[in-house]
């Protein structure tokens, strides 16, 4: 018996990631996080790059994908107790909003972060390889009979 419960939801955790402002919210998290980081008087820019990748990616993996169960009290008698929170997001809809944001945003801080890190040498250099291929320039070795005798 759920008594004083003012939401109708079975599991609240299917929607919660829907719910008004919690994008715009992690969005500011995420920022939040890089400018505390940026504050530390020792930390260079890309070692601050780094570091907001490597707290959120690691932060999101154990809440989306390593935790289970739910917060609250559900009377779905237990179903949600086996699904991770990844699994319990739009009750496991696939291609939702919800989902194809979080799936996008850690593809996004990784494009900001090469940015501010990269060499400029560095950087035409992947754009070479990138029009012409990386194997273009190897030498070829062609392999004969006469080769294995």
């Amino acid at each position: 018996m759920n008594v004083g419960v003012a939401h109708s939801e079975v599991n609240p955790n299917t929607r919660v990631m829907n719910s008004r402002g919690i994008w715009l919210t992690y969005a500011l998290g995420v920022g939040m996080l890089h400018i505390v980081l940026l504050s530390i008087p020792f930390f260079g820019v890309a070692v601050v790059w780094t570091l907001t990748n490597v707290i959120h990616n690691f932060g999101m993996y154990v809440f989306m994908h390593a935790v289970k169960g739910t917060p609250f009290e559900t009377p779905d008698q237990g179903k949600a107790r086996l699904l991770t929170h990844w699994e319990q997001l739009d009750y496991g809809v696939q291609f939702t909003s919800s989902r194809k944001f979080f799936t996008i945003s850690p593809i996004i801080l990784v494009p900001s972060h090469l940015e501010s890190t990269i060499k400029p040498e560095t950087a035409r250099l992947m754009t070479k390889f990138a029009h012409e291929g990386p194997l273009r320039h190897l030498p070829v070795q062609v392999n004969t009979a006469r080769d294995f005798l």
